[in-house]
């Protein structure tokens, strides 16, 4: 149940954009979260590893709820990723300028799937709770 909202939260996050478009009342809480979408990425990209090991260690209960929580952790890990993106290349590619400019650039490819894969990680948070 807990990685079911995680994945909700998560899911909204990463599709803050589309959400603002739709509601722009919605800035205002979105705009308390941005500060910390980073650390949120982070922890969902941990917690969709997590869940996917887990899975594989379960693989033995396999079926439809197996498969909901394998996708939800994956789903997890890629928009984790997404959010974390700005950390990762803060901490980690700010000395070396060669990675950092790749870095960007795989960046700019893989944010247009960000609104897409939150959709994605919201409808298989609600699906995980109905499961």
């Amino acid at each position: 149940m807990l990685s079911a909202i995680i994945a909700i939260l998560g899911g909204l996050i990463a599709a803050s954009s589309l959400i603002v478009a739709k509601k722009p009342n919605a800035q205002e809480l979105l705009d308390t979260l941005t500060p910390y979408q980073g650390w949120i990425g982070v922890i969902l990209t941990f917690w969709g590893i997590r869940g996917i090991v887990y899975s594989f260690i379960y693989i033995g209960s396999m079926g439809t709820t197996w498969i909901i929580a394998l996708a939800v952790s994956a789903c997890m890990f890629i928009v984790g990723f997404l959010l974390a993106y700005s950390l990762i290349s803060k901490y980690l590619l700010e000395k070396n300028e060669t990675a950092k400019i790749k870095g960007q650039q795989l960046r700019s490819k893989l944010v247009n799937y960000q609104v897409p894969a939150g959709i994605v990680l919201f409808i298989l948070g609600v699906l995980s709770l109905v499961f």
